[in-house]
């Protein structure tokens, strides 16, 4: 394929960040979805002509918790809003003593120990399987370390994102398992974020921002809100100056992704199509519009 996509870019907010500055023209606007309500309305605009769509992942004032976040109607709406490219940011822990608080990691891989959520768009009736192989898009990590380097930020390029289940944190069990899995940092919120994307198409990388030492450090074996709210609201100023450095980096018409991520289900779907249930394509309209029989 050597058509080229206009990048619409979808940017995700953590814990702390509720709301992008800057953007032309920005409206909150509620979107509709068959997999029910995004965790908020999103708000559109425009950044130097690029158009954007920015979601609180909790909702204006933190109302979700991890486990009840409706991540297929967060994705399905990103999709529905024409994004080609979501930016991730997401509040993290630290399992490693060179990533103290204050710093940004560019994640790539991810192990997911979530299983309380619905982590996927397909199901019995329309089966996929999508590769996860390399859960990020490198080119998008790539633009994300330009904007790091341009504003001083400390960062590390790589890294494994543990993603459980919460709300509560680790135990110290836990934490010193997850060190010993080699894992960078512990959140809560990326996954089925990410494989979403994937079966959605949508290219995605994810910048994780260290808000504490998980409990496995000596000095701070334990977690609490309060020093993890400090350190957000630092990182969430951060993180809208590095979202105004990188949108013009990533404004560019580009090619479709060489390593598959905008063709996905290409090869992904197995059910026949005289044996696919017909709800579960209908609701499958957006994600998967671009493989489906046009009607």
């Amino acid at each position: 394929m050597s058509e080229t996509k206009q990048p619409v870019i979808g940017i995700i907010g953590g814990s702390g960040l509720y709301d992008i500055e800057g953007l032309k023209g920005a409206q909150w606007a509620k979107i509709e979805t068959p997999w029910g309500d995004p965790s908020d309305e999103f708000l559109i605009g425009e950044y130097q002509g690029l158009r954007v769509a920015f979601l609180p992942r909790h909702g204006r004032g933190h109302k979700a918790t991890p486990t009840t976040l409706n991540y297929r109607a967060n994705i399905d709406a990103m999709k529905r809003l024409g994004v080609t490219d979501i930016i991730s940011l997401s509040a993290v822990g630290s399992l490693k003593e060179e990533l103290p608080p204050g710093h940004f990691v560019i994640v790539d891989q991810f192990i997911d120990r979530s299983f309380a959520r619905k982590n996927s768009f397909f199901g019995s009736g329309f089966v996929a399987h999508v590769s996860m192989a390399h859960p990020v898009c490198a080119r998008l990590g790539d633009a994300l370390e330009e904007s790091l380097k341009a504003l001083n930020l400390p960062y590390t390029r790589g890294g494994t994102y543990l993603v459980m289940e919460g709300p509560q944190f680790s135990t110290l069990a836990e934490s010193h398992l997850y060190r010993s899995w080699g894992c960078s940092v512990i959140g809560m919120t990326n996954m089925p974020e990410a494989k979403l994307a994937r079966e959605a198409e949508i290219d995605y990388a994810t910048l994780a921002m260290v808000t504490d030492y998980d409990c496995w450090h000596e000095g701070h074996d334990a977690v609490s809100v309060e020093q993890v709210v400090k350190v957000l609201k630092a990182n969430a100023d951060k993180a809208r100056n590095l979202v105004k450095d990188l949108l013009p980096r990533i404004a560019a018409p580009r090619p479709v992704c060489p390593h598959g991520c905008d063709t996905a289900l290409d090869n992904a779907v197995i059910t026949e199509p005289d044996a696919r249930d017909r709800d579960l394509l209908h609701k499958l309209g957006a994600v998967a519009g671009r493989i489906l029989p046009k009607r």
